[in-house]
């Protein structure tokens, strides 16, 4: 099996930007015991701030792949782009966030991306994409 983690804007700020929100570690001190708890799955990990390459590695791999887990971060409220990128993939896509965000502000409730993917996982912090492979290993 092979799923794609596709983290998007500011996301590579883990662990610094605002803990009280995204907790303390950083995501490339986290992807290691993801990996180590699923050996049998080979987890890649692709971060970047700019929409298009997010859709460039999503189209890359999405055809190929069992499955992608994606926090698409501030994209999640504004990108139509994304939306139509994961409707045209052949592997599903499990919208994830670190956060609750129907906690946070209200521009934060209403996700574009949600009704083009499998699923989405919130609030459970880093261990929003331990239970996004999962469901994946699961299916």
């Amino acid at each position: 099996m092979k799923i794609q983690i596709v983290n998007g804007p500011n996301l590579n700020l883990l662990g610094v930007r605002e803990p009280g929100i995204y907790g303390t570690s950083s995501f490339e001190n986290y992807l290691p015991a993801l990996k180590d708890k699923y050996p049998d799955v080979e987890i890649d990990y692709f971060q970047s701030n700019i929409e298009g390459e997010l859709i460039n590695k999503m189209q890359e791999v999405g055809f190929s792949y069992d499955g992608i887990v994606l926090n698409a971060g501030a994209y999640t409220h504004t990108s139509v782009a994304l939306h139509d990128c994961i409707r045209s993939l052949k592997c599903p896509v499990i919208e994830v966030h670190i956060s609750n965000v129907h906690q946070r502000e209200e521009f934060r409730h209403r996700s574009l991306i949600s009704a083009a993917c499998k699923g989405i996982i919130c609030g459970f912090g880093l261990d929003s994409y331990r239970l996004a492979i999962e469901s994946f290993v699961k299916e």
